[in-house]
């Protein structure tokens, strides 16, 4: 965004003080030429004067002060634009008199000689064209670059006020997807801008809202038929009952997962500090208790607090401790520190999962075929479900095979202020 206004802005004062320039330019070179005609012209008449009253008395030169002498030997090319304009004016006005500006360069000593009889020629001091104001005219730039710059970075900043309110607005982005509310105030576009992003979130909160509320309902409304079901299954032979009711249970804790997964999107709870090696010793021995291997935590595992809903970290985290010790025939904990982060591992030595599909481990009803899809309990809801918890309390996970075999997890969650 900043990108943009600067190059907004510059070119603004590029092409404004570009067509300043070149108006300056093309005005000093059109002005210059009747001030230097001009010149050259009072000149020639002073060289007419003197010329007629030497030409009536030569004696006059001394009263003057005028130098009366031989040719000039030598005239520098550098003068030669000025006695040519000079003898051209005396041309025109019936006096063809031989015209030549002598002296140094380099020097600020120059003069003027014109034929004033055969053999005698008149020197008068030539001061010349005045030089051309060029600090003036620097200065001049200099100022409107200021002025225009000034102009223009404002003007920039007008411009690109709504797409500015647009980037905030992407880059306020809540846990739950959806862009933070814009305020309404300021000119009529910025105002415009942010009613219009602040509709679109709402009408998209409605939707999303409305579409998880119709999961939950669904998988509410399952339990019915399946009660129904369970009851019917008692009247089947033993070895179909048996199989009946296998279905059923994975029925239900599909159902049961899209609940659970509909409440943390739209019913999240406040948040509070948690004490994580106390919630991971909680939950490893909860999952001990019902056959998972999982090794105990280290002694020297640090004690970290972190702010989330307690309920639902624990649910989140036990989802992936319960997923590694299910799949992966055993998991490890381990908790640590990095940085301002308490960083959570879970590792285990399982089959693991392709590379090509470990960015959808965590969508909904995800299974790995046949790595590890095998006949294990599970609604394929658990990982999903972690993830947004652990987004909605500001953390990440991030999964990947390890060398040796298994896959491992990693959760990272800031620590509590």
């Amino acid at each position: 965004m900043k990108s943009l206004r600067v190059r907004l802005a510059l070119l603004l004062v590029g092409s404004v003080l570009g067509v300043v320039a070149l108006a300056a330019a093309v005005s000093l070179v059109m002005l210059d030429r009747p001030d230097r005609d001009s010149f050259r012209t009072s000149f020639a008449e002073e060289v007419r004067i003197i010329s007629a009253v030497l030409r009536e008395d030569p004696s006059a030169a001394d009263r003057l002060g005028i130098t009366v002498g031989k040719r000039p030997v030598r005239e520098p090319d550098v003068f030669v634009h000025d006695s040519r304009g000079i003898k051209e004016n005396l041309a025109a006005r019936g006096i063809p008199t031989e015209v030549r500006i002598v002296g140094d360069p380099a020097s600020r000593t120059r003069q003027i000689a014109f034929e004033v009889s055969p053999g005698r020629w008149a020197y008068l001091p030539y001061p010349g064209f005045p030089p051309r104001n060029l600090l003036g005219f620097i200065t001049y730039l200099a100022v409107l670059a200021v002025g225009v710059s000034a102009v223009s970075i404002f003007a920039a900043t007008k411009m690109t006020r709504p797409l500015v309110i647009l980037d905030e607005a992407v880059s306020n982005v809540g846990v739950d997807g959806l862009p933070a509310h814009v305020p309404e105030d300021g000119p009529a576009e910025v105002r415009a801008t942010a009613s219009a992003l602040n509709r679109l979130t709402s009408r998209v909160r409605t939707a999303v809202e409305s579409r998880m509320r119709l999961v939950a309902a669904a998988g509410h409304d399952l339990r019915t038929p399946m009660t129904r079901m369970r009851l019917r299954a008692e009247f089947l032979p033993d070895d179909e009952r048996e199989t009946w009711l296998k279905d059923l249970e994975e029925l239900d804790r599909i159902a049961d997962s899209a609940i659970r997964l509909v409440r943390e999107e739209v019913e999240p709870q406040s948040a509070e500090p948690v004490a994580l090696s106390g919630l991971l010793h909680e939950i490893v021995t909860e999952l001990s208790e019902i056959g998972r291997t999982i090794a105990p935590l280290p002694p020297d595992t640090p004690a970290l607090t972190v702010t989330a809903r307690p309920l639902a970290l624990k649910r989140a985290l036990r989802n992936l401790i319960d997923n590694a010790a299910v799949h992966g025939g055993g998991a490890r904990v381990a908790l640590g520190r990095s940085g301002h982060a308490a960083e959570i591992r879970i590792e285990d030595d399982g089959p693991g999962i392709p590379a090509e599909m470990l960015e959808r481990a965590f969508e909904p009803f995800f299974r790995v075929d046949p790595g590890r899809r095998k006949l294990k309990p599970g609604a394929g809801l658990g990982m999903a479900i972690a993830k947004e918890i652990v987004d909605q309390s500001g953390g990440t996970i991030a999964i990947a095979n390890r060398p040796g075999g298994g896959l491992e997890q990693v959760i990272t969650l800031p620590l509590a202020a």
